[in-house]
């Protein structure tokens, strides 16, 4: 099985996320390292910035192949050619509908136009993967042909592009069953979201005899996006017993091409969202301590995630119990009762209770004392348009019985990374790392209710806080307060 991965082009054409030359080379690393086999770096044609990624990524010395895309025009096989890689993914207007009003030709120019193509960059010592744009709305008759000329011109891959995801599982199954039969060469499935059936469609299409997909990480593309890396890489492995990737390190994979696009995930994204291995329900809390295959198809650590009992409203007994021992704590009789009873009533006002909740909680009830470690008193914070974005705190501190009053300061990346530098300043040395940082708006307007919801390391102990509050500073302090008061 051929694995090559677009998130460097199809995936940056995604609206709002652009990866600079530092940035691809970085998740093209990283790609490497999971073992996919192709890369396709971006469209070298398309700009200075753009080549200068894509030289960057061929010439890193990735065990993978190295692609550029191009259109079926000599200028962009040249530009390609100049960056050093090892081919071109060459993709041509193949339905009637793109020949027709992208091209203004008929199919036999087309045809001829493709095969030019082929030639020029064979000539130029490339690889060539042929691909089918708008394939799934072409005449598999021609696909057929053009796949069997271009081959004998030496093609060496061919794909079929559903480009606008009008696939069904059924038709996929049937349009690659019959192109990997005609075709001499490997045929690949590039599939999107459009109708959110690209991972089904990419399986059927594999099942039916495709021996490559292609696919980006997080799903990452134009409108709805493409094929998920992580959904079909796991499907494979799970449903028909098909390795091809390293899948211990999808999941760090994701985290990383999240962060360095800006491009947020739904909590309920399959594989990789927060929520896919979480578990709240009461029933299902019991039903996973008893044996986790009751309600988990997929084991976490296969995918290099853990566990998640979450708290809340449908909670129960065990789950709370659990928790508890997670981090520490023997509880039970009435001090189990009543850090049940205030988690319970957390979670009938909507909220979900986080780790650093559960942990202040659990010390007021076992010891009868609140657990403030960390206090902030003061905090001023000044932005603007002219001035570095600054801020000062005042902070008390408990440590070892005795509390003391230091201050810190700090300027940061805008308003809430200035204030948390200053809390941080104010702490001094900490072995407690902020390794996840997230904001949504729960409301609309200039003065929206925003959650803060933050992850925190100590050591090899990490736990989830969290605040909400119209002012994003506060709520960002008060998030990680909550956190540092939870590990320290």
């Amino acid at each position: 099985m051929i694995v090559l991965d677009t998130t460097l082009r199809d995936g940056d054409q995604a609206p709002g996320v652009h990866l600079s030359a530092e940035k691809k080379l970085l998740v093209a690393q990283r790609l490497d390292e999971l073992g996919v086999d192709v890369i396709e770096a971006g469209t070298a044609v398309a700009s200075g910035e753009e080549a200068r990624a894509v030289k960057a990524v061929a010439s890193a010395g990735l065990k993978a192949e190295v692609l550029s895309f191009c259109r079926i025009v000599k200028k962009d096989v040249d530009a390609a050619a100049g960056c050093g890689v090892d081919g071109v993914h060459l993709v041509f207007p193949s339905s009637d509908l793109h020949i027709r009003e992208k091209l203004r030709v008929g199919r036999e120019e087309a045809l001829a136009l493709v095969l030019d193509s082929v030639d020029y960059a064979k000539a130029a010592g490339l690889v060539v993967e042929l691909s089918a744009e708008d394939g799934s709305r072409a005449d598999p008759a021609f696909l057929a042909k053009v796949f069997q000329e271009a081959g004998e011109r030496g093609a060496d891959r061919f794909c079929v592009c559903d480009t606008v995801g009008l696939l069904s599982p059924e038709k996929s199954a049937e349009l690659y069953g019959f192109l990997s039969k005609k075709a001499a060469k490997p045929v690949a499935v590039h599939c999107h979201n459009d109708l959110g059936l690209a991972t089904a469609n990419t399986l059927a299409a594999i099942r039916a005899g495709a021996s490559e997909f292609h696919a980006t990480v997080n799903g990452l593309g134009e409108r709805a996006g493409n094929a998920a890396l992580e959904e079909v890489v796991v499907g494979l492995k799970v449903l028909h017993g098909i390795d091809s990737v390293r899948l211990d390190g999808l999941y760090a994979v994701s985290n990383f091409v999240r962060v360095a696009t800006g491009f947020p995930l739904a909590p309920n994204k399959p594989v990789v969202g927060e929520n896919a291995f979480s578990h709240e329900s009461g029933i299902h809390v019991d039903g996973i301590v008893k044996n986790p295959d009751t309600y988990e198809g997929l084991k976490p650590e296969l995918v290099g995630r853990r566990r998640r009992i979450v708290l809340g409203r449908l909670s129960g007994r065990k789950a709370v119990e659990m928790k508890l021992k997670e981090f520490g704590f023997q509880a039970g009789g009435e001090q189990l009762e009543r850090i049940f009873s205030e988690i319970k009533s957390i979670g009938d006002k909507g909220k979900t209770v986080s780790d650093a909740d559960l942990l202040a909680i659990a010390h007021s009830v076992l010891t009868g004392e609140a657990r403030e470690k960390v206090r902030v008193d003061e905090l001023v914070c000044t932005t603007g348009n002219t001035i570095t974005p600054t801020a000062s705190a005042r902070v008390t501190l408990e440590l070892n019985g005795e509390k003391k009053q230091v201050f810190g300061a700090g300027t940061g990346d805008g308003p809430v990374d200035a204030a948390l530098k200053a809390v941080y300043s104010a702490l001094g040395e900490s072995d407690v790392k902020l390794v996840d940082y997230r904001v949504e708006a729960i409301t609309g307007g200039s003065d929206a209710l925003v959650d803060v919801k933050v992850k925190l390391r100590r050591g090899d102990k990490e736990i989830n806080s969290g605040a909400v509050g119209t002012d994003i500073v506060m709520a960002s302090v008060s998030a990680v307060v909550k956190g540092l008061n939870a590990l320290l």
